[in-house]
C-alpha cells in the first residue's frame, strides 16, 4: 500500500490517513476555557409546567443540569480520539426564554491542561438539552433542540476564539 503524506495537516489522521489520537505531550500546560450554548424550543404550556415544578418526572432543570455536568466529565468516553481531561470547573446554566419559548443552555468548562475543552462544553450543552427533552417528553414530544455552538475558547497554542454576535 502506498503511503500518502497529504494527511499531515489533519491532526487526527496519520501519514497513511488512519485515525489517531493527537499527541499533546509537547504542548504547554495553560489555563483553557470554553463556553458553548444551545436552545430547546417547546410550547409555552410545557415551559410554564417546567417552571412551576409540575412536570411528571420531577425536577427537570436540576436533573438536566447534573446531566450536563456529568456529560462534560465523560466526553472522552463519548467522542472518539478526545483526550480525557482533569476538568477544574463546569458551569451549566439553563435560562427560561418565554419569547422562544423554551430554554437557552450555556456551559462553561475550564481546565489547566495541554488541550482545550471545547468538546466538553459542547457535550455539556447537548446532554443538558437531551435531558430536558427526556424529562419533559411526557408533556410534549415536538420540542426542538437547536443552535448548539461554541461561543468562545481561550488558552492554548491556537489562541483565543470568540464567535461573532448574530442578530
Amino acid at each position: 500500500m502506498q503511503e500518502n503524506n497529504n494527511f499531515e495537516s489533519l491532526s487526527h489522521l496519520n501519514h497513511r490517513g488512519e485515525a489517531q489520537m493527537v499527541d499533546v505531550s509537547a504542548k504547554k500546560v495553560t489555563r483553557r476555557q470554553a463556553v458553548a450554548k444551545g436552545k430547546i424550543k417547546m410550547s409555552l404550556a410545557t415551559l410554564k409546567t417546567i417552571e412551576a415544578g409540575n412536570a411528571p418526572k420531577g425536577d427537570v432543570l436540576g436533573t438536566a443540569k447534573i446531566a450536563g455536568i456529568m456529560a462534560a466529565k465523560q466526553t472522552a468516553n463519548l467522542i472518539p480520539l478526545c483526550h480525557p481531561l482533569p476538568i477544574h470547573k463546569i458551569e451549566v446554566d439553563i435560562t427560561p426564554d418565554y419569547n422562544l419559548p423554551g430554554y437557552e443552555i450555556t456551559a462553561k468548562v475550564a481546565v489547566k491542561g495541554s488541550t482545550g475543552v471545547e468538546m466538553e462544553a459542547l457535550t455539556a450543552v447537548s446532554v443538558t438539552a437531551l435531558t430536558l427533552y427526556d424529562m419533559a417528553k411526557a408533556l410534549e414530544k415536538s420540542m426542538e433542540i437547536s443552535e448548539i455552538c461554541l461561543l468562545s475558547k481561550t488558552g492554548g497554542k491556537s489562541g483565543d476564539y470568540f464567535a461573532e454576535e448574530s442578530s
